[in-house]
């Protein structure tokens, strides 16, 4: 259905019917019920809270022995940010605490290339999502950190690294 049509299905239905639709959706749509529960009351901060314990999980695991390092589940949670509208600031926080937790990781255990290369995108989708917003001279102490540690941990990729500072100055 087109948004134009299901325009023209709303204008037709009562307020009642509208009423009852959404609460229909509210009760059958996990999602929609998430969407209102954030509308009416966001706890933003206590999202992103819950967001960084289950990254830090996933490079010192709590439960389990091994960690399983996986950049998707911090790229879940700012992609479901973004979708919520959870304030920017919050979610650049959330994406440099990704990188800066990762790199605590790979400077106590031995990394594979791959993950040098997931951290480059990931810092690249957080720097330009920084200067896309205007929130350079908010985090620029943290990035140039950040940056400092990949040198002081010397990753092989660093080059690509500079790359991305140098696009954005």
């Amino acid at each position: 259905m087109s948004k134009r049509a299901l325009k023209k299905y709303l204008t037709d239905l009562s307020k009642e019917e509208i009423e009852e639709q959404i609460l229909d959706l509210y009760q059958r749509f996990p999602v929609v019920k998430e969407y209102y529960d954030f509308v009416f009351n966001p706890k933003e901060d206590k999202l992103i809270q819950e967001a960084k314990i289950k990254i830090s999980n996933e490079y010192f695991p709590l439960k389990r022995k091994k960690a399983k390092a996986r950049r998707s589940v911090a790229q879940k949670y700012i992609k479901h940010f973004i979708k919520l509208g959870v304030a920017t600031y919050l979610i650049a926080d959330l994406m440099l605490y990704n990188l800066e937790i990762a790199q605590s990781f790979s400077g106590e255990k031995k990394v594979p290339d791959t993950f040098y290369v997931s951290m480059k995108n990931s810092f690249s989708e957080a720097v330009n999502f920084i200067a896309i917003n205007g929130m350079l001279s908010d985090f620029k102490e943290r990035i140039v950190k950040i940056y400092n540690t990949i040198e002081n941990q010397e990753w092989y990729n660093i080059q690509e690294f500079s790359r991305v500072l140098d696009s954005i100055e």
